[in-house]
């Protein structure tokens, strides 16, 4: 049965539903509109940047087609490109540039890497060979003076030194004792390899060749004592008639160039006052190039002739032309002139062998009496 309160609860559904189709529809109406507006002011918004975009291009292409805008840009176009242009042509130069000096730096190199080279090989072929035909260093002295054809037994390269400083150094401080210029007496060396009976460049220093007749004799194979005779003759020492018979014994050239040697050591003994070297000095300096044992030979020496130099001119005064070596050397390599050469080389001091030498010169004439005694004008 239907309850007495339905005709109003209906009333008031349908005054409800009535209400909202109502609002609903006006809320649509209203959704519509805003969206219509929106629509409508996006169109305009957009109308009007198109627009103002247009007018820019317009005016800015209007901008471009003035003539003096375009001679401007042609302008800066061209500045442009010939600023280019000039970053790349001196990129391009300066890589040449690099090229080139390390084309130079690469030549310099290898001129000096095959000059270094010939000279390796030069002086390889001179030891395989033994010594080359007209070398006196590191030659066996009777071989030397075979090849002079001279009628005085006596190595020409001590002759001309002899001469040299009997002429014109004996009053010159530290004979024999100063080592020398070494690349002075490396281009002697060299001279002297090539031309035994070459002269000695004017103008050299007396203490070079004092050192350069040291090193040729220090060069020999074999001492002018002989390794035979060694004991023999340090036995004899304090016996100026033994000292005689026993170096009689001594092959010819030997004897006559101990002779000579010692006649120019006295020579130059006489002069101590002003030279510093009396027959005890020059007898202590002498001693290694002059009489040592088997196996002690002074190997100080051999960096003169085992390294050549180029010959250098008549003139000492003029700069020196070096070899490769030199060349490749460190500054500040070469020795001062003043510096000593080592009187043994490592070897313990041979007094008894000091003394030989010292009594050689003091007693010279009374020991080689039956030689053509050398001496000097």
């Amino acid at each position: 049965m239907p309850s007495a309160i339905s005709p109003p609860w209906q009333e008031k559904a349908s005054g409800f539903f009535s209400s909202s189709g109502v609002k609903i529809k006006s809320a649509g109406q209203s959704a519509g509109t805003f969206v219509g507006e929106v629509a409508k002011d996006a169109k305009g918004n957009f109308a009007d940047v198109a627009e103002r975009v247009g007018t820019m291009v317009k005016s800015r292409w209007a901008f471009l087609q003035q003539p003096s805008t375009k001679q401007a840009v042609q302008e800066r176009l061209i500045s442009a490109a010939a600023t280019t242009g000039t970053l790349l042509r001196k990129g391009v130069e300066e890589t040449k540039d690099k090229v080139s000096v390390g084309k130079t730096k690469v030549e310099e190199v290898a001129k000096k890497t095959a000059q270094k080279s010939k000279t390796i090989l030069t002086d390889i072929e001179r030891w395989q060979k033994g010594v080359a035909s007209t070398d006196v260093f590191g030659v066996p002295i009777e071989v030397t003076v075979q090849r002079q054809q001279s009628s005085k037994p006596v190595p020409h390269i001590l002759v001309r030194c002899a001469d040299y400083l009997i002429l014109s150094g004996l009053n010159s401080p530290d004979l024999f004792k100063s080592e020398g210029d070494k690349k002075v007496i490396q281009q002697l060396v060299s001279i002297y390899n090539q031309d035994s009976n070459a002269s000695l460049p004017e103008g050299v220093n007396p203490v070079d060749v004092a050192a350069l007749a040291k090193c040729y004799l220090a060069s020999l194979p074999e001492p002018l004592t002989t390794f035979e005779l060694y004991d023999e003759i340090k036995g004899a020492r304090s016996s100026i008639h033994s000292m005689r018979n026993i170096l009689k014994r001594l092959p010819s050239v030997n004897y006559m160039t101990l002779e000579f040697i010692t006649a120019l050591l006295l020579r130059v003994s006489q002069k101590s006052l002003l030279n510093k070297m009396d027959a005890r000095s020059l007898a202590m300096e002498m001693v290694p190039v002059i009489i040592w044992q088997k196996g002690q030979k002074p190997e100080f020496y051999r960096q003169y002739w085992n390294q050549p130099s180029k010959i250098p001119s008549k003139n000492l005064d003029q700069p020196p032309s070096y070899s490769a070596w030199d060349m490749l050397a460190e500054e500040g390599e070469s020795v001062d002139a003043s510096s000593l050469i080592p009187l043994d080389d490592g070897v313990p001091t041979d007094f008894g062998a000091i003394e030989v030498v010292q009594c050689l010169i003091e007693h010279h004439n009374a020991i080689f009496t039956d030689a053509n005694v050398t001496t000097w004008r």
